[in-house]
């Protein structure tokens, strides 16, 4: 069956609509078929030319829904709805939409706090670090502050994305021909974290694409080194 995965939050500017693309790029990488669906009124939608996956337009309270019923019929798909910052009526209808919800949030207090406040709100969101530092100074006081502000959510915080500026690339109107392999490999880490929140193996996406053979994924990986262990690395919906 088809699964619906929503990206919001009441945050502005915590990376949604390029983790929305990242994910739906690294879904296309593992054989899993995705739309990534566009709710954003202040942006315009993108060509789905040279992507993994399709684009649809759902800017439209009758167009959002025509979608999500759409993929809700197509076998083995998975729709990634990008919301947006500051809506939260909007987030409470797409969450009603939707199997699971991830909630970035950036490296700040102000953040943190919200995401907070929105885990208490979506009881079965999970949080995820977004455009998370790589310096190592930098994220171990992002993570000291995740773990004292965020220590009893632990269970439902995502490994963290680290920041990275090919991302952007993802969202020109038309993607260059052929992508940065650092750019790829982020993507594909995000969209095995989310398909084990869904419990969907990558065997299972490439029966639902036809088959293809593809090598053998690797179990979910160690926490990286110097990594907080208070990220949930394997946690399930």
């Amino acid at each position: 069956m088809s699964r619906i995965i929503c990206i919001i939050g009441n945050k502005g500017g915590t990376g949604k609509t390029t983790l929305s693309h990242m994910l739906c790029q690294g879904l296309g990488l593992l054989g899993q078929r995705s739309a990534c669906v566009l709710t954003d009124t202040s942006r315009e939608p993108l060509s789905p030319d040279g992507r993994r996956y399709v684009t649809a337009d759902g800017r439209t309270h009758d167009a959002l829904h025509k979608i999500v019923g759409k993929l809700r019929t197509m076998e083995g798909w998975i729709g990634v709805i990008d919301g947006g910052g500051n809506r939260a009526e909007v987030d409470r209808v797409l969450d009603g939409l939707c199997d699971i919800v991830v909630l970035p949030f950036r490296d700040s207090h102000e953040d943190l706090r919200t995401v907070q406040h929105d885990l208490e709100i979506f009881p079965h969101a999970y949080a995820l670090p977004s455009q998370w530092p790589t310096n190592a100074w930098q994220r171990d006081a992002a993570d000291r502050n995740v773990a004292q502000l965020l220590g009893d959510y632990r269970e439902r915080l995502l490994h963290p994305v680290a920041s990275l500026s090919a991302s952007k690339l993802l969202l020109q109107t038309h993607i260059p021909d052929s992508l940065p392999s650092t750019l790829g490999n982020a993507c594909r880490a995000l969209a095995r974290q989310v398909m084990d929140v869904l419990e969907i193996g990558e065997a299972e996406a490439d029966a639902a694409n036809g088959g293809a053979s593809r090598p053998g994924r690797p179990p979910l990986a160690q926490s990286p080194a110097g990594q907080a262990d208070h990220y949930a690395g394997n946690t399930t919906h």
